[in-house]
């Protein structure tokens, strides 16, 4: 998918320009409601069909989200104009992803996504964030997950950045110590 990436970011930096001089939390929420409703398969179907025309399309796609900035703001009116007019709707959902990441570059923040054998909530929560934000250096916004099949511990992934302390990590890893 690394052309879809290489599409889309011009489309995610000029809209994070936009973004940077008014409220960034606004259209971070409007771009991440876009991707939701362009990925509907609904939606690929009407944005597809010679009867529907372009203004439509971009009428259904701003009154299908919750931001306010769909319907007050011009320049969301022409972003969402402009990815029709391209055939560019299926972007969506990568500019969403981009956008992101330029806006966390930002704020010296990243995304943790916590995958634990057991779930993981209040101060638990708040205990591994804080070491983890020790270790990785920046702020971070954690999702968690579960997954039973790692016995124990935890797999953070952070950007590219993988720390695998679970159970079944040590397992294999003694498994091959143990075949080698």
């Amino acid at each position: 998918m690394a052309e879809l990436a290489t599409i889309a970011r011009p489309y995610a930096e000029a809209l994070f320009r936009v973004a940077e001089t008014g409220d960034l939390a606004g259209w971070s929420t409007l771009v991440e409601e876009l991707a939701q409703v362009a990925r509907l398969p609904e939606v690929e179907s009407v944005a597809s069909s010679p009867k529907v025309n372009r203004q439509q399309i971009v009428d259904l796609l701003l009154a299908a989200v919750k931001s306010p900035l769909a319907q007050s703001n011009a320049q969301a009116k022409n972003f969402v104009g402009m990815l029709v007019e391209n055939h560019r709707l299926s972007l969506l959902p990568e500019i969403a992803v981009q956008f992101d990441e330029l806006k966390n570059a930002r704020e010296g923040a990243a995304d943790a996504h916590i995958v634990s054998a057991f779930p993981l909530e209040g101060e638990q929560l708040n205990d591994l964030v804080a070491s983890l934000e020790r270790k990785f250096q920046r702020k971070l916004k954690p999702t968690v997950a579960v997954d039973q099949s790692l016995i124990g511990g935890v797999r953070v992934t952070v950007g590219d950045e993988v720390l695998d302390t679970s159970v079944r990590a040590r397992l294999a890893s003694m498994q091959t110590a143990l075949t080698a």
